[in-house]
């Protein structure tokens, strides 16, 4: 089927837009595609230390034969379930590459750092710079700038980001991304969820809790709902820079292994082949479209609005929250997978998972299809999904949804726009995830209770101050004032007083992900209050009206007041003691020049 015409004026836009920005970035690609390999340019003693620690046959191959040779950049550690089974990889990667004449070398390890172990702390002050510093460190591994490939491995919610805008930095390779998949199913999501509601009312003790945290988070791969970390695996098949299907397949068995060999397989089929498809071509403003226009259609983590326009911007390209919004009124809701239904991936991977909608989105017009992926035969391959025969992989076509209460066809969506909506008003610019929101709680109007901290909401939850109609100003969260931490443990209390029946909702410039659920939260609230931004303003007992029908963020103060009402400084108290503890004091610099969300929160501009 033809583009949708929209789709294509949006993209059209973005490359206008981009213009003068890509071309200096492609000029920049062409210039490093075009040297010399690394082993006539360097000096001796260079080449000399770069392969010092390899075995001596694949030295040879290396330094005589100038067989090719991987750069592996890989966040293994196992603080993180998701990323425990990285550590067997780089062995698959260098025995996979030995077969077919070439080497491999971990050219470096990132940092990765696991939100859920650090939500609600002030470790989750540094998560969303990690992105930043796990760019730098993939910077630094490639710079040894001996390599003729690279591989990233890696999965969850800044890891992803930060290796792409690292691996961006390197343009003119072949490179692609290799997750390690979703642990098993645990209890399900919902069942958590109502654990957690009740540990927040004091129903249940800590004992009940920790036991359903357990049968929920129980062996290695990414946890099993629908957030940012299995957002990315969704983006980087609509991208094209994964080998097909290896998605949501579970960690462990010998499917994954073979995936991962296969990465080793396809990233040297481009180099051998000197098919030119390095990832600084791949990711154009085409690529960053399928990927907005897939997390759109799948409700996924509203973190891709600051992420994937750091993404975009490394690559020369220019989006903003206009674009995500105007495609999301027009791309339909495919999937409903936890937070947003009651499934989790591995039932979206059942029923059809990330080929089924890709598939219905390229056929019904909304996703480009001349596009440059890293396989050969283009983004019609991540339509279907992988199989072991006997040894061998084999792909085979997803056919129809398996059940239709996770994922529908194009001509059956559970909604006729996507699951992202932008509002904006007198108090800023912000995003809601309306996808897992009820219709009847979509606008909200109700006092304002302001919060200079998510611990001074849940005193005041526990104090039973909120119960009644409220919308819940948490200011203070911004990227320069806090880093933008997470504040899932919002959630919960926040769910308890919905089930009540009051009108509730959560106004902030920090961040929820998709964590929000069935609660309106208008989140990234821009400009933050720390820079001076509107929520700074905003007193309690303020009228706010949080609407996602119309799109409108409004405190309902007259005008004439409004402007006259002074701006608040953050507390100093407040601002020190962000400042200190858990290494934040390393990152003052980035706080102090971090961009605003909508601009992707960048901290090396």
């Amino acid at each position: 089927m033809a583009l949708h015409p929209k789709v294509s004026d949006i993209t059209a836009r973005i490359a206008a837009r981009s213009r003068p920005t890509r071309e200096a970035y492609l000029a920049q690609l062409h210039a490093a595609s075009t040297r010399d390999p690394g082993m006539d340019r360097m000096g001796c003693a260079n080449v000399a230390h770069a392969f010092a620690g390899m075995p001596l046959d694949d030295r040879f191959k290396v330094v005589t034969q100038r067989a090719p040779n991987i750069g592996i950049v890989t966040a293994y550690n196992d603080m993180l379930s998701a990323h425990t089974p990285l550590q067997a990889y780089p062995a698959f990667i260098k025995d996979e590459a030995r077969k077919l004449g070439a080497t491999a070398q971990v050219a470096g390890g990132v940092p990765a750092m696991c939100d859920g172990v650090t939500q609600g702390t002030s470790g989750m002050e540094l998560s969303l710079f990690s992105r930043d510093v796990i760019a730098m460190g993939t910077a630094i591994a490639l710079s040894h700038d001996m390599f003729d490939a690279a591989l990233m491995l890696g999965v969850c919610d800044k890891i992803v980001p930060g290796l792409l805008i690292g691996a961006l930095q390197f343009g003119h390779l072949p490179t692609v991304f290799v997750p390690a998949g979703p642990m098993t199913s645990g209890i399900p999501n919902k069942e958590k969820a109502h654990v957690r509601e009740q540990a927040a009312q004091g129903l249940v003790g800590r004992d009940a809790l920790l036991d359903s945290e357990f049968k929920s988070y129980h062996s290695p791969g990414t946890c099993t709902f629908y957030g940012t970390a299995n957002s990315n695996q969704l983006l980087l098949e609509a991208m094209g820079l994964h080998v097909p299907g290896t998605a949501f397949v579970n960690p462990g068995n010998a499917l994954r292994e073979e995936l991962t060999r296969e990465a080793a397989r396809t990233v040297l089929s481009i180099v051998k082949a000197k098919r030119f498809a390095p990832i600084g071509l791949i990711v154009d403003e085409k690529a960053i479209v399928n990927a907005m226009v897939a997390l759109l259609a799948t409700g996924g983590s509203t973190n891709h609005l600051i992420h994937w326009v750091a993404v975009a911007h490394s690559a020369g390209i220019v989006i903003d929250w206009n674009d995500f919004s105007d495609l999301s009124d027009l791309v339909p809701t495919l999937a409903h997978v936890y937070p947003n239904g009651s499934a989790d991936v591995n039932q979206f991977q059942a029923a059809g998972g990330p080929g089924l909608v890709i598939r219905e989105l390229l056929d019904a017009g909304f996703m480009h299809e001349d596009v440059l992926t890293v396989r050969e035969g283009g983004i019609r391959e991540y339509t279907r999904e992988p199989a072991l025969a006997g040894a061998a992989l084999a792909w085979h076509d997803v056919g129809a949804s398996k059940d239709e209460a996770i994922v529908r066809p194009a001509a059956k969506p559970f909604s006729a726009t996507g699951g992202l909506k932008l509002l904006q008003g007198n108090l800023g610019r912000s995003v809601i995830k309306v996808s897992a929101v009820p219709d009847d709680r979509h606008v909200i109007e109700a006092p304002a209770r302001v919060f200079d901290s998510q611990e001074a909401l849940h005193l005041a939850f526990n104090a039973g101050e909120l119960d009644r109609d409220v919308v819940c100003v948490v200011r203070w969260q911004g990227p320069q004032a806090n880093g933008m931490p997470e504040l899932h443990k919002l959630t919960p209390p926040l769910a308890v007083l919905q089930g009540k029946g009051f009108k509730v909702a959560l106004v902030t410039d920090g961040r929820m992900s998709g964590a929000s659920g069935k609660v309106p939260a208008a989140i990234h609230v821009s400009p933050e209050a720390a820079a001076g931004g509107p929520l700074a303003r905003v007193r309690d007992g303020d009228l706010v009206r949080v609407d996602a029908v119309t799109g409108v963020l409004n405190v309902l103060v007259a005008e004439v007041e409004w402007a006259a009402r002074p701006v608040e400084t953050m507390p100093a108290d407040l601002r020190a003691g962000n400042a200190v503890g858990m290494g934040r004091e390393l990152f003052t610099g980035m706080r102090r020049h971090a961009l605003t969300a909508e601009e992707g929160a960048l901290s090396w501009m």
